[in-house]
């Protein structure tokens, strides 16, 4: 069962325009914060070397999890993820 591709015209099309450009200002934010996250991440594991400490640390990364999860659902848990594992890489 398929359905005929809607045309939008008129202020459909401008308003389309409009919520892509916020999307992408949205989309560059996050790209900065995830850098600024990522920096911030790397310094903290390379603190942790040089005293002598794990690159881990289960409980912390369980509370950014929550905190995701809790936020954002199962999708935010799994984005937390991907964060940590950005920061620290694979285990």
């Amino acid at each position: 069962m398929s359905t005929a591709p809607v045309t939008v015209t008129g202020s459909a099309v401008d308003r389309i325009t409009e919520l892509r450009g916020e999307i992408d200002a949205c989309d560059a934010e996050i790209i900065e914060l995830v850098r600024r996250r990522l920096a911030v991440s790397r310094e903290i594991g390379a603190l942790r070397k040089a005293t002598g400490g794990t690159r881990l640390n289960l409980s912390r990364e369980q509370q950014v999890l929550d905190r995701f999860r809790e936020a954002l659902g199962d999708d935010g848990a799994a984005l937390g993820m991907l964060l940590l594992r950005q920061g620290r890489g694979r285990l």
